[in-house]
């Protein structure tokens, strides 16, 4: 009778298993290991990109910083008039990056496209919350002001009411105290997306965030930008009418001070000059830059006193979104 062995048969099958084992733990660490220098070098890859994007959208700032002072230059001084017809007002629509480099010699067309996009808008077109506690106290006519914003947007004038407390609550009093001495006060926001601190809940947040700021200081609402909410809100008095004629005659002839508001909206309304005005000091640049992969987004507050004195008082970086693609799967 022929054939192998039964041991021999055994030994040969003992070792054509650990030789599949051998393979397969072989098989498995490769993975790992060509899975791990994949994620090192997108982790790399990430953080040249937003280093890259960080430089552009720098370089996009100190060009806006020159537009707002060439405004102020060319008006002879920042408390000139500000309207949405000129050109800081005109927003950068997405445009290849090589288009901007084109005059630079040294610049080649084989890199990665990438388009830039911005908008410079007048943080004084909405209405400012720092005005509605001033010295650790609500302000009457303010609060006034936020409960008519309230009814515009469609929110319950109660909504300020809790408001203008959670930021009397969220100031210090003189002295550094909290204001009701309490241990339940709340972190002031620095930024109106930051009003969630307060108490304030999304949906709320979310009516209201397009027509309020956070500002330094206490600022009038420039008539020539404001929305027509902001507008019902702040002029005392006014119907939407009236705000509807404002706003279509500053389209081709921007108010030159505020008594110019007075005949389009009748007699009775008489603009507060403490509380309205026809110029910003502050003003919002937000620059976006795509790659193939990767949106990065970055928002600055700007404030500016005259053609020399422009100052960056915030610059926050809006976490990058990455552009869904296809990619290694471990």
């Amino acid at each position: 009778m022929s054939g192998r062995p039964a041991p021999a048969r055994r030994q040969a099958g003992a070792a054509l298993l650990t030789a599949m084992i051998i393979v397969a733990l072989v098989a498995t660490l490769a993975s790992g290991m060509v899975w791990q220098q994949w994620r090192t070098l997108q982790v790399e890859q990430a953080e040249r990109g937003q280093a890259q994007a960080a430089w552009v959208l720098q370089g996009a700032l100190d060009w806006t910083l020159l537009i707002l002072r060439e405004d102020a230059r060319t008006k002879g001084s920042a408390a000139a008039v500000d309207h949405l017809g000129e050109p800081w007002a005109v927003p950068l629509a997405e445009a290849r990056l090589s288009t901007f480099l084109a005059a630079d010699r040294d610049h080649s067309d084989d890199a990665p496209d990438a388009f830039l996009s911005g908008a410079i808008s007048d943080a004084q077109a909405r209405y400012n919350l720092r005005n509605v506690v001033q010295q650790g106290k609500v302000v009457p006519a303010e609060l006034l002001t936020l409960q008519r914003l309230c009814r515009q947007v469609g929110l319950a004038e109660d909504t300020a009411d809790r408001l203008a407390s959670a930021l009397r609550r969220a100031q210090p009093a003189s002295g550094g105290q909290d204001s009701d001495g309490g241990s339940e006060t709340p972190l002031m926001p620095e930024r109106a997306e930051q009003l969630g601190w307060l108490g304030l809940d999304p949906l709320s947040l979310q009516l209201l965030l397009p027509q309020v700021t956070l500002l330094p200081v206490a600022t009038p609402v420039n008539l020539n930008t404001a929305s027509r909410e902001v507008l019902a809100a702040v002029l005392v008095g006014s119907d939407l009418a009236g705000v509807d004629r404002l706003i279509q005659h500053r389209r081709s002839d921007p108010l030159r001070n505020i008594g110019d508001a007075t005949p389009l909206l009748g007699a009775q309304v008489s603009p507060d000059p403490a509380r309205t005005s026809v110029s910003t000091q502050y003003f919002e640049v937000v620059g976006a830059l795509r790659t193939e992969d990767l949106v990065v987004t970055q928002r600055s507050l700007i404030e500016r006193r005259d053609m020399n004195n422009l100052r960056i008082l915030r610059t926050e970086r809006i976490a990058p979104e990455r552009v869904a693609s296809p990619g290694f799967q471990p």
